[in-house]
C-alpha cells in the first residue's frame, strides 16, 4: 500500500481528534469515491465521443426496422 502525507491546519486536526475521526479510513474512502467519479466521467466522455463517431454511420430507422424484423421472427 502506498503512503500519502497531507498537511492540514492545526484547527482542522484538533476538530478531527475531537470527533474521533479515523482520518486514514476517511481519506481512503473519499479518495476511492472520488476516483470512481473520475472514472465514470472518463467513461461518459469516451461513450459520447463514440456516439458522435457512430451517429454519422448508423441509421436509426434501419436499426428500428432490424429490431422489428427480429421481434416478428419469434
Amino acid at each position: 500500500m502506498g503512503i500519502i502525507t497531507v498537511r492540514v491546519p492545526d484547527e482542522i486536526k484538533k476538530k478531527l481528534e475531537k470527533y474521533n475521526v479515523n482520518v486514514s479510513e476517511t481519506v481512503r474512502r473519499l479518495l476511492s469515491e472520488y476516483l470512481s467519479e473520475l472514472e465514470m466521467r472518463d467513461l461518459a466522455e469516451r461513450l459520447e465521443a463514440l456516439r458522435k463517431r457512430l451517429s454519422d454511420k448508423i441509421n436509426p430507422e434501419l436499426i428500428a426496422d432490424l429490431v422489428r424484423q427480429d421481434r416478428e421472427s419469434y
